[in-house]
């Protein structure tokens, strides 16, 4: 069993967001799921990353850092996309991190320090012609993350949607999205 700080994405944490932490759940992990927006989501991912610019990004990483307050260090930290960051931020920077879980995400690890964490396992999911993930550069920080790691994994699945495993959005892609909670719940398994 894990215990998981997961992390929305910048719509919010939606109902697909909200159901994905309940498939863990059910599979025994223990999922804490906070809402770093007060309540607010959005339908349209660019209203979301205009309220995310209207906090600040450093709202967003003190909002996490915040969540992790009280809880054991030895969590995996996961996120979604824009919950990427302060999931990477805790999973480097916090004392005795178990493992990182990013989906549809990855910033360069000189964001939150020099380097990462090797004994801190990861695993990256995103499409393979996701421009959020591809076009930003996300991908290189990926894969720059996963050589870094002992144990670091990366999958990439044809398509182009970026919030693809979240069930409430039109992004959602049922094959792709179950192969990557197949895989999360094996990577969760054994971590745990």
């Amino acid at each position: 069993m894990a215990e998981i700080l997961l992390f929305h994405h910048a719509q919010g944490l939606t109902d697909g967001v909200r159901a994905f932490g309940d498939t863990l759940t059910d599979a025994g992990h223990v999922v804490h799921l906070p809402d770093l927006y007060d309540g607010h989501t959005f339908e349209e991912l660019d209203d979301g990353m205009a309220y995310v610019r209207s906090m600040g990004f450093a709202t967003v990483l003190e909002r996490g850092r915040a969540a992790a307050e009280g809880l054991p260090n030895d969590l995996v930290y996961g996120g979604f996309s824009l919950g990427v960051m302060p999931a990477q931020l805790l999973a480097q920077t916090r004392e005795g991190s178990r493992a990182a879980l990013f989906l549809h995400g990855c910033v360069p690890v000189t964001e939150f320090g020099s380097s990462w964490p090797k004994a801190v396992p990861v695993q990256i999911h995103s499409m393979d012609g996701d421009p959020e993930f591809v076009d930003s550069g996300d991908i290189d920080a990926a894969r720059e993350l996963v050589e870094s790691a002992d144990d670091g994994e990366l999958y990439l699945y044809p398509g182009d949607q970026h919030l693809f495993a979240d069930s409430s959005l039109p992004s959602y892609d049922e094959a792709a999205a179950a192969l990557l909670t197949e895989r999360v719940l094996a990577f969760l398994d054994r971590v745990g």
